[in-house]
């Protein structure tokens, strides 16, 4: 099977990103950011609003990577409810992370108020929607989950979710009214602008080559040039690759496609979505279904269409777009493209020590925009002021993954039979 060809909506849907040079001299810093999307840019924010002088290492361009691939969905927690993620955790640290993580809209749309971030924020809540009765029975669980840890979340009846996203297709909804949505690629550029309006240096095309400690320093190789700092956060996540003594971060790659029609009507956009909420399911092989604010339907699912499967996830995308919304069948896609998910097996974001002063944040599992936010501006706190309980999570010193090759393939193959399966729901609304 052939490949499909990337085509990026948030690029071309938003202005030019602030500007970047590469890295052409030698240069010191107190802190220095590898990687420029979520997490590395709300650490070069946090960084130089504390006064440190701060350089960012970006291979490619801002929010090249998941960050400028990402939905848009400013969810809070993660993707295990509250009572999963204590069980992981322990009591103490489990209840602190849910708290931390449980603010974290508030923290992304703030940075946006305060810094001007023009990112098409919209805060009408998420829905997570019921895909079948079972998939009502887990919303009921989460709700209960929810309600217990302090989580102002809804639990819809199938009539309300109709009205909310103009679709038969679900069996009822969890509506969180702390969530929201953004254009993820203008948010980052965003970040970065602000960054560097607080005095961060923020370098593009420039691809680390190697990371090395020399007598108590960090010393990156860069274009042939070397950036000295005393702290080092890598924050490359699913992009990452091994850049020195320490162990990369490991993790499974998973990706996630999406697919973008034209803008609809003015009749079209007051009955599909007309609230704007970002939606996702609950079938095991999750989709997802937004609205952005030119009125373009953008469906997701898990599956790689630049990849060898790529011409299947773009037929289930058609299906599934006409099975939600019948009156949209036949309507064309005008972008689609991937992104890489750093999955870790329970689900949970990782802080590495890497070394003195040193740390990699990793494994959001398909959480990045609030996690990402977070942990990037706590993990530097911590750094700079030497107080480590300050990250929200337990620091390892390793951490491993089995079997990821094996996995993503998995994942990717799961993927794709479902989604040629799919062709057997005939496009029919599932709620009768």
């Amino acid at each position: 099977m052939t490949s499909e060809r990337e085509d990026i909506l948030w690029r071309e849907s938003h202005q030019a990103g602030p500007e970047a040079r590469a890295v052409d001299q030698s240069l010191r810093v107190d802190l220095l950011v590898v990687g420029a999307g979520f997490t590395g840019c709300s650490a070069a924010l946090e960084g130089a609003q504390l006064g440190a002088s701060v350089a960012v290492l970006e291979a490619n361009t801002i929010g090249h990577g998941g960050s400028g691939r990402n939905v848009g969905l400013v969810n809070a927690g993660l993707w295990l409810p509250p009572d999963d993620i204590v069980k992981h955790l322990g009591e103490t640290v489990g209840a602190h992370l849910v708290n931390v993580l449980s603010r974290a809209p508030d923290a992304v749309f703030q940075l946006i108020k305060d810094h001007a971030i023009d990112c098409e924020a919209t805060r009408n809540g998420t829905l997570h929607l019921a895909h079948a009765p079972s998939g009502l029975d887990e919303l009921k669980r989460r709700f209960q989950q929810g309600n217990r840890s302090g989580a102002p979340v809804v639990l819809l009846d199938a009539e309300e979710t109709e009205r909310r996203t103009g679709s038969t297709a679900f069996f009822g909804s969890l509506f969180d009214p702390r969530a929201g949505t953004i254009q993820p690629l203008a948010y980052v550029r965003g970040l970065a602008r602000a960054a560097q309006s607080a005095g961060a240096q923020i370098f593009e095309h420039s691809a680390v080559q190697k990371i090395r400690r020399v007598d108590d320093i960090w010393v990156a190789d860069v274009n042939g040039h070397q950036v000295r700092a005393r702290y080092l956060l890598v924050a490359t996540n699913a992009y990452a690759s091994r850049l020195g003594p320490y162990s990369k971060p490991e993790f499974v790659p998973v990706y996630y496609s999406q697919f973008a029609t034209a803008p609809l009507s003015e009749a079209q956009r007051e009955t599909i979505l007309p609230g704007g909420e970002g939606c996702w399911d609950t079938d095991m092989v999750m989709s997802s279904v937004r609205v952005d604010t030119e009125g373009r339907v953008i469906v997701g699912g898990v599956g790689n269409v630049t990849g060898g499967l790529g011409a299947v996830h773009r037929t289930w995308a058609a299906r599934k777009l006409a099975q939600i919304y019948p009156e949209l069948s036949g309507a064309a896609f005008e972008h689609s493209w991937s992104g890489a998910i750093a999955m870790t097996a329970n689900h949970l974001p990782k802080v590495q020590s890497i070394g003195p002063d040193g740390l990699s944040v990793f494994g959001f599992s398909g959480r990045g925009i609030g996690p990402g936010t977070v942990f990037g501006k706590c993990a530097v706190q911590a750094m700079l002021s030497g107080d480590m309980t300050r990250v929200p999570v337990p620091i390892t010193d390793t951490y491993r993954e089995g079997f990821k090759v094996a996995r993503t393939a998995y994942f990717e193959l799961g993927a794709g039979v479902a989604h040629a399966l799919n062709r057997f729901r005939g496009g029919r609304p599932r709620r009768v």
